[in-house]
């Protein structure tokens, strides 16, 4: 049998490299160009990059991709890729979203955020934000605690890092900054404990009911026959007629307004009704109690968005410091206070 000829048509060729060869051909000749420092700092846009190596772009963006993965590249929504640690300063600094529907309760932390970026924009609603608006923004800081999860989890899906404040991520993988509303509240009720008050009604928002965990835990724990009521920031009024002699807010804000109401009512602060707050503010404070400065909690937030990575939630939680305002009054004598000192230690 005679051997078949040979033609152009048929004779047999070697596999040519597909995709995966290339991009892993292109990430390396990238990363020895990066050695070299042929290319560093910021790199040039995905389109001259490909056109300047003479790779079609899927390839050049795989690889991309790849360094950026391993470390060797750092990309900044909006602003391009760069040569780990060669990112711009006012690259990690680029606008901040701001989303506050509490009106002029955050009025002080805005303040002390734009601090840290006076390009950062603030809105109340997220309702109506298009997609297309949001990229713009190298982070959002939230400051409602109503936002919706939806509005979240589109965010998680851009890859644009959020920061809760003063609430906790709960199901959604983000950053979070908070003041650690249940260890200021539990110091709290066990020095008002501690100072004879046997009656306490603690000012938290509707839905949230951390303060109030946290005292009646507390009060289990050291004066059983302690009552602890709770209220609403609305409902402060009926607090003087109560009977309660001491009150624990889970803000300062809260803390501000029992004091309005009080010299309102005519009710005199210690003298009648002690009063205590956690939470972030200015000095002065309103009132005795664990604040952490605004400015602390800005600074706290602008460090996760600078250094943020999706896929590391960070949550962190201030313990605030004590401030004495002359707002909480002891019911007991200084012989009494020293004997329920020494048995609450016994206990702890």
């Amino acid at each position: 049998m005679n051997a078949p000829k040979l033609s152009a048509s048929n004779v047999p060729r070697a596999p040519r490299g597909g995709t995966q060869y290339k991009f892993q051909r292109m990430r390396e000749r990238l990363r020895a160009a990066i050695a070299s420092g042929e290319l560093h700092g910021k790199l040039p846009g995905e389109r001259l990059l490909a056109r300047r190596f003479k790779v079609n772009a899927k390839t050049l963006s795989k690889s991309l991709t790849d360094l950026a993965a391993e470390g060797v590249l750092e990309r900044v929504i909006g602003l391009g890729t760069f040569v780990r640690g060669h990112v711009e300063h006012s690259a990690k600094a680029r606008r901040w979203l701001v989303v506050n529907s509490t009106g002029d309760a955050a009025a002080d932390l805005i303040e002390a955020i734009t601090n840290q970026n006076p390009d950062c924009e603030i809105i109340s609603e997220v309702s109506g934000v298009r997609p297309s608006y949001l990229g713009q923004f190298a982070g959002v800081i939230d400051l409602s605690p109503h936002t919706s999860d939806e509005f979240l989890r589109d965010l998680m899906v851009r890859n644009v890092p959020v920061v809760l404040v003063n609430r906790e991520p709960g199901a959604l993988s983000l950053h979070a900054v908070s003041v650690d509303i249940a260890l200021g509240g539990a110091r709290l009720a066990r020095e008002m404990l501690l100072a004879g008050h046997r009656r306490l009604m603690t000012v938290e928002q509707r839905g949230s009911s951390v303060l109030t965990h946290a005292v009646r835990q507390v009060a289990a724990r050291y004066a059983s026959d302690a009552v602890i009521e709770n209220c609403f920031p609305e409902e402060i009024r009926a607090i003087f007629g109560s009977g309660a002699t001491g009150v624990i807010c889970e803000s300062a804000q809260a803390g501000a307004a029992v004091r309005q109401a009080a010299a309102a009512a005519g009710v005199q602060i210690p003298a009648q009704i002690s009063l205590g707050a956690v939470g972030s503010c200015r000095e002065p404070v309103p009132c005795s109690g664990y604040f952490a400065s605004v400015a602390e909690l800005a600074s706290a937030i602008a460090g996760i968005l600078r250094n943020a990575q999706p896929s590391r939630p960070t949550v962190l939680w201030l313990n605030g410091e004590w401030r004495d305002a002359g707002t909480i009054l002891s019911l007991m004598p200084i012989a009494a206070q020293i004997n329920a000192g020494a048995r609450l230690g016994m206990m702890i």
